[in-house]
């Protein structure tokens, strides 16, 4: 794999893509496994490949025994997916340049957003029956994830700080796969808020307008809350928001604003969350998920996650001072506590590759 340069997340890269073989955890040595059911000298040429790269201190290497066909092959990862691994590196470079609220991941042209396309509070008719219709779909999806074990939830600690929020609230979130969204949704439908009260979530213009195929629809009518460039549709959105809070909704904010596949760092916030908060005097619930190695390998050659989402204590508004203050004292508040969560369960202090000062949450 050559020198190993930089660890990021669970992941490590290194300087040479090609030699990068499944590394798992963080750069252990322990095992390595390869199992076959095609022809001897395949699997014999598979365990040799994995016990050099053991043996150079490469770390776990796994080998997977495919068998869809029903003859069985053996199929050594020796490389994982090429456009992963360019997302991985351009996610070591936005870090090494301090530029957290960027995407790793190229996103899709944006559309602008007139205020006759959307309906945020979903006073339509048509509205509210796509939004139900939609629910129903992506509820039989996130079961089906569950099921196949591509989504797994190992854990949640903390549901009593989701149960307790009597008035609106922000809920705030890391984002790192497309997923996240789901696990938030999927634990307000199985929490004592179900019933009682709506989860909306604020994503970006472009997912909304024109976002493809089956995700492009429940971006659309799950209860989203898309914003805009257009000014008009900008004073729509923040009317929308106010009334959601006010008549005791809550909201999905991820405050770093970007996406980083598998990123498992906490990355520095936005003041828009908190100045919601702030505005409409309700708390901001903290989300945090860490994620760890699962057995499973995914069909892009890395292990399926296994999430751990911690639900804290709501911060409050403070009674006194303007609200760019407050909405700071929230913001800076909620930092911390992701920061003491990400280094108690990863044992490790947060630190990034690029100066300090750039990297303030």
């Amino acid at each position: 794999m050559g020198k190993t340069e930089k660890r990021i997340g669970w992941f490590v890269v290194g300087e040479s893509e090609k030699e990068q073989c499944a590394v798992m955890g963080q750069g252990r040595n322990e095992a390595k496994q390869c199992s076959g059911m095609g022809q001897k000298n395949e699997a014999e040429q598979c365990a040799v490949r994995c016990q050099e790269r053991n043996e150079t201190g490469q770390g776990f290497v796994m080998c997977q025994e495919r068998n869809e066909t029903g003859q069985g092959f053996v199929m050594c990862q020796d490389e994982k997916d090429s456009e992963r691994m360019k997302v991985l590196r351009r996610i070591r470079l936005l870090e090494q340049e301090g530029r957290f609220d960027v995407d790793a991941e190229d996103d899709p042209p944006t559309i602008p957003l007139m205020p006759d396309q959307i309906d945020y509070l979903r006073t339509k008719f048509i509205s509210r029956l796509k939004r139900k219709a939609a629910y129903m779909v992506a509820g039989l999806f996130v079961n089906s994830l569950i099921r196949k074990k591509k989504l797994i939830i190992k854990q949640v600690i903390g549901m009593e700080n989701l149960n307790c929020v009597k008035s609106g609230a922000i809920i705030t979130c890391n984002h790192f796969h497309p997923y996240d969204c789901l696990m938030v949704e999927h634990l307000f439908q199985n929490s004592e808020q179900m019933g009682k009260k709506q989860l909306f979530k604020v994503i970006r213009e472009g997912n909304y307008t024109n976002f493809p195929g089956f995700y492009g629809v429940l971006f659309r009518n799950c209860n989203t809350l898309p914003l805009s460039r257009m000014k008009e549709t900008m004073y729509q959105f923040l009317k929308a928001v106010d009334t959601i809070l006010t008549r005791g909704d809550f909201i999905l904010v991820y405050p770093e604003q970007s996406m980083w596949w598998n990123y498992r760092k906490p990355k520095p916030l936005k003041n828009g969350a908190f100045k919601f908060a702030v505005r409409n005097h309700v708390p901001v619930i903290p989300f945090f998920i860490t994620m760890e190695d699962g057995d499973k390998m995914g069909a892009d050659g890395f292990p399926v996650q296994e999430y751990t989402i911690f639900i804290k204590e709501p911060i409050y508004p403070q009674t006194e001072g303007a609200i760019r203050e407050q909405a700071q004292a929230m913001k800076e508040e909620n930092a911390h506590v992701w920061k003491q969560v990400y280094e108690d369960f990863y044992g490790s202090p947060l630190v990034y590759s690029v100066p300090q000062e750039r990297t303030r949450l």
